[in-house]
Order: C-alpha cells, then sequence, then structure tokens
C-alpha cells in the first residue's frame, strides 16, 4: 500500500485552483503556482471549436469576427456557461500536468461562501467532466486567509475581505471556521463596468472592457491621492461614431467607482457589525487583511480604516492569496480535514 500510494502521489499532480471571473490560478502539489490566465475562452460558433484559451484569448477581446466569441465562462463568481468553462478547466489542467494524465488529479477549487448548492454542484461537476478524481471545494475567504497566513486555527478573530473579479467575500474566522461572512457580486469588474458607464455618459465616448480595466489599473483609487493623475484615452464618439481621444483623470474615475467602493464598505461594515464581541476585540488588535486583486485599488485600505476605524493590511500577494491557501490545504491533510467541505 506504501509503494502505491507514493506512485499515486508522483504521477497524480493533484491541484488547486482559484476559478476566478476574472482570472484562473492553478497550484499544483509540491511546485507552487503553475499557472496564471484570465477566465476567457475564444469560441468558433460555426464550428464549437475552442480557438483560444486564457492570456491568447483576451487579446481577441472586442477584436474578433463575427463567428468568433471571447467568453467568460464565470459571472459573479459561479458558472455562466457550463460547457465551456468545463472545457476551460480541461485545459488547464492538461496544459499543468502534461505526462501525468493517466492518474486522474484530486483538485481542491474555492468558492464564493454564499453560492447555492446548485452552483457548488456545477463547479464540481464540470471538474469532475474535465478529469477530476476528487474535488473538494473550499470558501474562497477561508482559502484568501491561510494564503495571507492568519492563523485560523487558533481561538481568536481573524477577518478577511477578499475582493475578486465577480465577488467580495468579508469573513470573520476562528478556529477554522467562519463565524460569519457575507458575500456580494460586486467587486473588480463592476468596477470596469462603472468606469464604461461614467465615460458613456460624461464623454458620450464608448470604450472597450481592456481600456476600462488599464484605466482602473492607472487611475483608480478609493480615496484622494497625493499626486493627480491623468491619462489619454481612445474609443469611439457616440454621436459622430469615428475613434476619438480625451484625457482623463484621478478625481473622474474615483466619482466613477464610488457606488462600487461603497457597496463593498458597506458589506465590511455589516459584517462588522454581526460579529460576536469577543472576536471584535481581536479585530480591533489584528485588524482587517486585504486579498484579491480588488485590494490593489489605491488607498482602498485608507478608505477602509477611515470609514471602520480599525488597521487595515493588504495581504503580501494579494492576487494570489486564494490559490495559495487552496494549495496549502492540499499540502497539508490535517489542514484539510478542519477546514474542507465535500460536496
Amino acid at each position: 500500500m506504501g509503494l502505491i500510494s507514493k506512485l499515486y502521489d508522483y504521477f497524480s499532480s493533484d491541484l488547486a485552483i482559484d476559478l476566478g471571473t476574472a482570472n484562473t490560478l492553478v497550484y499544483v502539489k509540491g511546485k507552487n503556482i503553475v499557472s496564471r490566465e484570465p477566465s476567457i475562452v475564444a469560441v468558433d460558433r460555426q464550428t464549437g471549436k475552442i480557438q483560444a484559451v486564457g492570456i491568447e484569448a483576451k487579446e481577441m477581446l472586442g477584436k474578433t469576427p463575427a463567428h468568433i466569441e471571447a467568453i467568460r465562462p464565470m459571472k459573479d463568481g459561479v458558472i455562466a456557461d457550463f460547457e465551456i468553462t468545463e472545457k476551460m478547466l480541461e485545459y488547464f489542467i492538461r496544459k499543468v500536468r502534461g505526462s501525468s494524465q493517466f492518474i486522474k488529479p484530486r483538485i481542491v477549487i474555492g468558492i464564493p461562501s454564499e453560492i447555492t448548492q446548485v452552483e457548488r454542484r456545477a463547479v464540481r461537476d464540470a471538474a469532475q467532466r474535465a478529469k477530476a478524481n476528487e474535488v473538494i471545494l473550499i470558501e474562497q475567504a477561508m482559502a484568501a486567509a491561510i494564503g495571507a497566513d492568519l492563523p485560523i486555527t487558533e481561538p481568536g478573530g481573524n477577518m478577511i475581505v477578499d475582493i475578486g473579479g465577480g465577488t467580495t467575500d468579508v469573513a470573520v474566522i476562528s478556529l477554522s471556521g467562519i463565524v460569519i461572512s457575507k458575500s456580494i457580486r460586486t467587486a473588480s469588474n463592476e468596477m470596469d463596468e462603472a468606469i464604461i458607464q461614467y465615460i458613456k455618459k460624461k464623454y458620450n465616448l464608448l470604450i472597450g472592457e481592456r481600456t476600462a480595466e488599464q484605466i482602473k489599473i492607472d487611475l483608480g483609487s478609493a480615496y484622494p491621492l497625493d499626486e493627480n493623475l491623468e491619462m489619454e484615452i481612445k474609443g469611439r464618439d457616440l454621436t459622430h461614431g469615428i475613434p476619438k481621444t480625451i484625457t482623463i483623470n484621478d478625481n473622474e474615475v474615483r466619482e466613477a467607482l464610488e457606488h462600487v467602493v461603497h457597496t463593498i464598505v458597506e458589506a465590511v461594515r455589516s459584517t462588522l457589525e454581526k460579529t460576536p464581541p469577543e472576536l471584535s476585540a481581536d479585530i480591533v488588535d489584528r485588524g482587517i487583511i486585504l486579498s484579491g486583486g480588488g485590494a490593489l485599488l489605491r488607498n482602498l485600505d485608507k478608505r477602509l480604516k477611515e470609514e471602520t476605524m480599525l488597521p487595515v493590511f493588504i495581504a503580501e500577494d494579494p492576487l494570489s492569496s486564494v490559490v495559495l491557501g487552496a494549495g496549502k490545504i492540499l499540502e497539508n491533510l490535517d489542514l484539510l480535514k478542519k477546514v474542507g467541505r465535500n460536496y
């Protein structure tokens, strides 16, 4: 039995996956993160064939001919297109496992904390059909907390705010369990959409989602900056139908993002209001940890600190917190028994 177990470990290449709305990250047991690509698939609608996945597919966004469509199969943290998600997962699994194809891997996948049983089952079924042997689902907030090295097994309150592409997960964790949590479908993708709509309304200019994402990265903030920033952007003038270039600044982008930022702040405040007093005392000492791509929005930590009067810190590697936490669970069976939930 020992030899069989060793052979399984050698050939299986068990995986941890952060199946995100914006990006999919893959961690291979014993090798750390080996893949980080956009959750986008380009499909030929005439033949049904996959044309590209990940980075290559993202390059096609807004540029494809009529018969090719660049699809985001994940929406608001859950599967919107089951068949395309399955093919995307199969692509990533095949890409990272190479020759280790004949033994199906165990896969740990992060999921939003408040998705339905039907949505949970869809994630598990997609992974199993993409050649997984066993699928273990773990709440993204728990995975992010583990990935951020919070002492989640101790009897003390740890607050994590994981702002992904499609969902923001807020949770207070103690003794390896989530005591209180809130998941909202407002996150980084909503920020991009808010920028698109703001520029459309104010300048009558239509921009694509890749441009909106770049504006968010270059100018986005949740609290006034120390120095003013501006950039030129190109889009289509909706009045004359021709290309046009304008200049926008950080104040405008902050105004565009205000509703999204306010919604996230309110989710944090709501969770704090429901937190048991003893754990609240711990959070006063330990502070709030931000993870996920949304944590990189400039001065979001300052905004939350002002709104909650609590210390706020950004995880060391916020973009990778969920997959690193899922990877630690994969590497540590004792931790898996404490926090893993197998559906």
